[in-house]
């Protein structure tokens, strides 16, 4: 079937518990508990939310304090739905909202997994290295599973 971008709706949202860990396991993130998406989902500065249908197929969402830090995290789009620049369209609707509303000295992180890092320095987002470096720890699990 041929790309229709007409067929996508894309809205400001917080994703609904049940698609937030649905998109993550499907894309490839690293899965969240049930109590995990609960706790964490509330803590959403902006987020968006692409439904194909009525059904979601892909998310994007800024998390932070709101003033001083902001982390872009959870950038999933389901394989059937990849390829057609969703989540390009994703991260520019995420990145306008920060450059609108985040303060003039707020620092802005992410993760880039793989080939991300390509689209992500589209936006200006440069490594930190080697003047930083990135640390991690995930509770009950292997450290820096996103």
């Amino acid at each position: 079937m041929p790309f229709d971008p007409a067929l996508y709706t894309f809205t400001a949202e917080t994703p609904p518990v049940d698609d937030y860990r649905r998109l993550r396991a499907v894309s490839g993130l690293s899965p969240k508990t049930q109590d995990a998406a609960l706790r964490g989902l509330p803590g959403t500065c902006h987020g968006v939310v692409v439904r194909f249908e009525g059904r979601a197929v892909a998310m994007g969402r800024v998390i932070g304090d709101g003033g001083c830090f902001f982390q872009v995290v959870d950038m999933a789009v389901e394989p059937a739905h990849q390829g057609h620049g969703l989540g390009k369209r994703i991260f520019g609707d995420l990145m306008a909202w920060l450059h609108e509303n985040a303060p003039e000295s707020a620092y802005v992180s992410l993760v880039a997994d793989g080939e991300a890092r390509h689209l992500y320095a589209k936006f200006g987002f440069e490594p930190v290295m080697p003047a930083s470096i990135g640390m991690a720890l995930r509770i009950g699990g292997r450290a820096g599973e996103g």
